[in-house]
């Protein structure tokens, strides 16, 4: 089992070192940011299992990382603020985030709420081969091969195979806009949906048995798409 990446973001030096110091000796794996910036470049480049976020940063409020962060990515968030008003967890909580816990705070403590939010993670689906028309996918050997044992193959593209893995990794769940957007192109193309038409359009062609009846690559307007096996 890999060991879980914690992004931990604040722009206390001190506090960020002590916490890398105690996270790396129980083996976690660990990435620092000192501003908003840098941590939302940080999660979308290094895909932490969990974020713990300080709400008092330099440059982006703790908010609104949050609320970006939410726009496009699950991942849990631990937010760490010397903000001692309930308001202010509350604001945090209702943006998204997971836990709260307020400065100062013992380490201890920390690593137990740490902990308790990745116990709570849903499990991946483990997949790796799925059907679609009238051909086997198999994920892991990006091959598309016809079910009928003619040996014929479908060329699919790296961007189609990028797609076509998180949507049939997830099988029956909607997949939003955003979260596609980010997992092939990045965070600066979250609003770029005309992208995802255009691919979603080939994927159909290739491999749905009736493209313009998907029953397996399927549309949820304005929301994102759906892989139903």
């Amino acid at each position: 089992m890999s060991p879980v990446r914690v992004l931990i973001v604040d722009d206390e030096p001190q506090l960020l070192r002590a916490l890398r110091i105690n996270l790396q000796a129980r083996q976690y794996e660990v990435v620092t940011a000192a501003d908003g910036t840098a941590a939302l470049q940080a999660a979308a480049a290094e895909h932490p299992d969990v974020v713990v976020l300080d709400l008092g940063l330099p440059d982006l409020d703790g908010i609104e990382v949050l609320r970006t962060l939410r726009s496009w990515t699950p991942v849990p968030v631990l937010v760490l603020s010397g903000r001692l008003g309930s308001s202010e967890k509350v604001a945090a909580l209702d943006a998204g985030a997971d836990d709260y816990v307020t400065k100062p705070f013992n380490i201890d403590e920390l690593l137990a709420r740490i902990r308790s939010i990745i116990r709570r993670r849903p499990e991946p689906e483990a997949v790796s081969a799925v059907r679609i028309g009238d051909y086997e996918i198999d994920l892991v050997a990006r091959d598309a091969r016809r079910a009928d044992g003619t040996g014929g193959r479908q060329h699919l593209t790296r961007t189609e195979w990028l797609i076509l893995d998180l949507l049939a990794r997830n099988p029956g769940k909607l997949i939003g806009h955003r979260e596609l957007l980010q997992h092939v192109w990045g965070p600066t193309y979250l609003d770029q949906t005309h992208y995802l038409r255009q691919y979603i359009g080939q994927l159909r062609r290739k491999l749905e048995s009736d493209p313009a009846r998907p029953r397996h690559l399927l549309t949820e307007p304005a929301m994102g798409y759906r892989f139903q096996p």
